[in-house]
């Protein structure tokens, strides 16, 4: 059995993006503080403006990382709109990275999820739009009318 990891403690400090910064870059800045006590293997992070909906989808894919020792979510407070996500990976494995990678394979499922959603919705409109063309083609009836007769309920 591995020795536990040693934790060094950080101050609170913004995390910045280093990739693409958005036009609100200042504002992104600020949407996720990493909280006191945390290491490099070891941190609690808050994220500004998110709730359940980030916070489960999140701790599901951190916790699939099998370098992944802990990963759970609260709320702190129902009428706050914020978000504490903790996460703690086994050895040397730098949790900065984790979230990280945690945040991209979130995102690249949900292009996934919303590229599959875009084929069923245009396949379900092509059916749709060629059951309407052939009901018009048979004069607007249902059903195998002939003659124009209305239905006598």
């Amino acid at each position: 059995m591995p020795a536990p990891p040693q934790h060094e403690q950080v101050e609170d400090e913004v995390i910045i993006d280093r990739g693409e910064l958005s036009e609100n870059a200042e504002a992104d800045r600020d949407r996720i503080r990493v909280l006191a006590g945390s290491s490099e293997t070891a941190a609690s992070f808050q994220f500004d403006g998110e709730d359940h909906t980030l916070g489960n989808a999140l701790r599901y894919i951190i916790m699939k990382n099998p370098d992944v020792e802990f990963c759970g979510y609260s709320i702190p407070h129902p009428s706050e709109n914020k978000l504490n996500l903790r996460i703690q990976t086994y050895d040397n494995i730098n949790v900065y990275t984790v979230l990280e990678k945690g945040l991209n394979d979130l995102m690249d499922m949900c292009d996934v999820i919303s590229e599959k959603f875009v084929v069923a919705r245009d396949g379900f409109y092509a059916t749709t739009t060629d059951k309407n063309d052939n009901d018009d083609d048979n004069g607007g009836q249902q059903g195998g009318e002939e003659g124009g007769e209305a239905m006598e309920e």
